[in-house]
Parts: C-alpha cells; sequence; structure tokens
C-alpha cells in the first residue's frame, strides 16, 4: 500500500513536494484554498518581478540615447514613452493565471489530487477540509504568510495598499509614499520610480535594505537618491485617506502627504485556527511553526515549509523544505538544508545578489579572510551596454583561498550570482573560479577577474 501524504498550501514548498512524493509512488492530495502558486505566483514573486521588469524596461529606454538610439524625426525616445498602468497590471494577471495553470497541469499530469478548500488539522495523521476528513501517513503544511497590518495603518485596497493591493491599480500612483526599507519596500520603491510616481520611502533603520551587504546598500541608496527619490527615517504611527490622497504619521509627529501609501512592513505567517497546537505541533512567539533541518515539526509525521516556518522567506528555500521533506517522510536519502548556500537576490534596479557568508558574519565568527571588490564600468561587456554602476565582492579564506562569500551588484545580478553559489556549495576556491574559462567580452569576467585578484591567498605575489 503507497503513503498517504496530504499537503496543505500549493505554493513552491507545496507543490514541489507533491511533486517529489508523486515521482516516489505516494498517494499525494494537496490541499490550496486561493490557487496553485500561492504566494509566489499569485500575489509575490512573479507579479512583482513583473512590475519591476517592466520598469527595467522603461530604464533602457530612457538611456537610448546615450547609445545613438533616436526615433527617426530626432526627437527624444524617451520623452515620447509613458506608462498604462491598466495594461501593466493587465499583462502581470494574465502571466500569473498562465504560471498557476502551468503548475495545475503537471500535478495533474503527475497524478496528484488537488482539493480546493480551507484545512485544518485534526489531530497529526488527519486534514479535515469542509466536511470531509483525509487520512495521511504525512502532512505537510507550506501555509504560507500574509502582510502584516499595522494597528493605525489599516490598508482599504484602494489608496493604503498592501503589496498584494497593487496589482488592482489602473493609475501610475502620482506620489507613493512606501513605509518600510527592507526588499519588499525597495523593491517596489525603486520600480514605481523608474515607473514615473514621485516615490518617498520611509526607512525604520539606519539604511535602505539594512540586511544585505554595507556597499551594496550604500550603492543603492545613492542611486535611489540620484534619482529624485525621498529617503525619510522613522516609523509610521499612523495612515489615513481622503478622496484626494493619503497621511502618513510618524512616530515623531511628523506627515507625510501624497496620493498613495504602500505598507511594506513585514509578514505574519498563515498558522492560526488550524489546529496546529492541538495536534503537537509547536510555534513560536510570532506563531511560526518550528521545524528542523529536515523540516519535520514537533509533531509526529507533520512537515512544514516555506513563509510559515520563518527560516527563510525565499521561494528557492521553500521548495528545498517541501522536497527535503517529502524525501526523510517517504524513506529516501536526504540531505538536510544548509542555509549556509543559500543565494538571494534583491530586484531592485541594479540587482543585490548575494551567497554565503556575509562580511559581518565572517568577522563574528572569527575567520581570516580577504575581499576582492571590482566594479562592473571597467567590464568591456558592461561598457558596450552602457553599463556603469554596480560591482563583485568575493570574500576568500587567506590561507586555503576557500570562497566563503559573494555580492554581485549590477543587472542581472541574479543570473551572475550562480556560479558564486556554486563555489560556496562545492567548497571551491577563488583559483577554482579564477581557472574557468569565461567568454570574452562577458558580464561574468569580472567575476573571474575579482577571483584572479585573490590569488595571492595561495602563496603568489
Amino acid at each position: 500500500m503507497s503513503s498517504r501524504v496530504v499537503i496543505v498550501g500549493g505554493g513552491p514548498g507545496g507543490y514541489e513536494a507533491a511533486l517529489v512524493a508523486a515521482k516516489a509512488g505516494a498517494d499525494v492530495t494537496l490541499v490550496e484554498r486561493q490557487g496553485l502558486g500561492g504566494n509566489a505566483v499569485l500575489t509575490d514573486v512573479v507579479p512583482s518581478k513583473t512590475v519591476i521588469a517592466t520598469a527595467e524596461w522603461l530604464t533602457i529606454a530612457h538611456r537610448a540615447p546615450e547609445l545613438g538610439i533616436r526615433r527617426s524625426d530626432g526627437a527624444d525616445l524617451a520623452s515620447s514613452l509613458t506608462v498604462d498602468m491598466a495594461q501593466v497590471n493587465s499583462r502581470i494577471k494574465g502571466l500569473v493565471r498562465k504560471q498557476s495553470g502551468d503548475i495545475a497541469a503537471r500535478l495533474e499530469a503527475s497524478g496528484v489530487r488537488v482539493i480546493e478548500g480551507e484545512a485544518r488539522l485534526d489531530g497529526p495523521h488527519r486534514v479535515a477540509v469542509g466536511g470531509s476528513v483525509l487520512e495521511a501517513d504525512a502532512v505537510l503544511l507550506a501555509v504560507g504568510a500574509r502582510p502584516r497590518i499595522v494597528p493605525g495603518c489599516e490598508p482599504d485596497g484602494e489608496r493604503i495598499l498592501t503589496w498584494t493591493q497593487l496589482y488592482d491599480l489602473t493609475e501610475l500612483p502620482e506620489h507613493l509614499i512606501v513605509v518600510g526599507s527592507g526588499v519588499t519596500g525597495a523593491e517596489f520603491a525603486g520600480a514605481y520610480n523608474l515607473l514615473g510616481s514621485r516615490v518617498t520611502l520611509v526607512a525604520s533603520g539606519d539604511r535602505v535594505l539594512s540586511r544585505e551587504d554595507p556597499d551594496a546598500s550604500a550603492h543603492l541608496t545613492e542611486v535611489f537618491r540620484e534619482r529624485g527619490m525621498a529617503l525619510v527615517g522613522g516609523r509610521a504611527a499612523a495612515v489615513s485617506r481622503d478622496d484626494a490622497g493619503v497621511r502618513v504619521t510618524l512616530e515623531d509627529g511628523r506627515v507625510l502627504e501624497g496620493s498613495h501609501a504602500l505598507m511594506a512592513v513585514g509578514s505574519v505567517p498563515n498558522t492560526a485556527g488550524m489546529g496546529l497546537e492541538e495536534a503537537g505541533v509547536e510555534l513560536d512567539e510570532r506563531g511560526l511553526i518550528r521545524v528542523d533541518r529536515v523540516s519535520r515539526t514537533t509533531a509526529r509525521g507533520v512537515y512544514a515549509a516555506g513563509d510559515c516556518t520563518g527560516v527563510l522567506p525565499l521561494a528557492s528555500v521553500a521548495a528545498t523544505q517541501g522536497r527535503i521533506a517529502m524525501a526523510h517522510a517517504l524513506g529516501d536519502a536526504v540531505t538536510p538544508i544548509d542555509l549556509r548556500t543559500v543565494a538571494s537576490n534583491v530586484f531592485t534596479v541594479p540587482e543585490i545578489a548575494s551567497v554565503g557568508a556575509s562580511e559581518a558574519e565572517l568577522e563574528e565568527r572569527g575567520l581570516f579572510y580577504e575581499v576582492s571588490r571590482l566594479d562592473l564600468a571597467g567590464n568591456p561587456r558592461a561598457k558596450m551596454l552602457g553599463i556603469d554602476e554596480g560591482f563583485v565582492k568575493i570574500f576568500g579564506h587567506t590561507v586555503t583561498g576557500q570562497v566563503f562569500g559573494a555580492v554581485v551588484v549590477g543587472p542581472r545580478a541574479s543570473e551572475h550570482i550562480y556560479p558564486l553559489s556554486l563555489a560556496v556549495a562545492q567548497h571551491l576556491t577563488v583559483d577554482d573560479v579564477a581557472a574557468a574559462f569565461t567568454v570574452y567580452p562577458s558580464l561574468s569576467g569580472t567575476i573571474s577577474e575579482a577571483a584572479r585578484r585573490l590569488h595571492r591567498i595561495e602563496g603568489e605575489a
């Protein structure tokens, strides 16, 4: 008799786990209440990065005159461009439906049964959905998270918005006040600034993206200011609106006025009211599910993956957690997740990609390391493309040359971090990276050159 697996949640952690379990021969049922793809596809990663991609294309068009590209009548190409927000968001919704449909087709082809509805645990081996109960040998909870609502700053879906509500806008905000300077806040602030909105970014920390590499954070902050974005330090105490716009009152009494406000102040897990604690699943003080490195909860046979665990709020991490959970539950060989090898990216313009240990972590651990930083502006391919900003940083052990971590800032940094991600995961040295061939000319050549500059680590001048 095949193992019975019930998965609650159809995001990356859930559908990737379902595919693994089905391939292993399990009887798999996936329960989803909103639509397949979860937040990553429906309201977060896919739609937000599509907005950013649109803004990036507009930026490229604005730089066309520098490359000698003009309209045939001699007019400036950029001056004739406008953003149709209704069209942008219509395209986004179409892409979301297509991606969600592709996931549904793949699950169906793999033999996964999908049930629409709200689920809750009825003990560790029973999942209640509506009026029916599903028996399970293993349960995976991949229920995700939702935007955190600050009392006094409640969204109305029209002028005061969470990031899930931006895609109903039919006009570009005249003046968008973004509250929160983490990844979500920085990404949307940068995108709408490029699309043509006046943007004010409210940062509670001492800098934008305070958890990122300091050089990268400082670089992006400078870029934002050069593009006319207003950066304001403080925390929002209240947000109100009228027919004309919004008023954001900060804790120190200052008041900011704009046409719209985006609240990007973190998220909370969707774990309440699911019978988790009654089933023996332990939650922390924030409502996040406690899991170990193979995604086990404190209830035997119950696993969890994704944003509801608080491990790392990345779709790639959620998918890895889900795959590991199913391998462990079904008795396959499993390698526990290693967060030290996770690559991440902030989809601003320019992008900020990182992998492995940061400089702060290396200093805290007392490891001996050296840094090689090389600007992209000197790269021949970058010059051809009109790229004059960004850099590559590599952290290497001073004795062995092992690559501890890296940061890439620039266009498509999310693509260029991959060789450095391999280096960190496979414990390669800077010499290994430098010895691999790169195409000339290519942006990745800067990665090789940055590694070569650390070659003296192994004893050469």
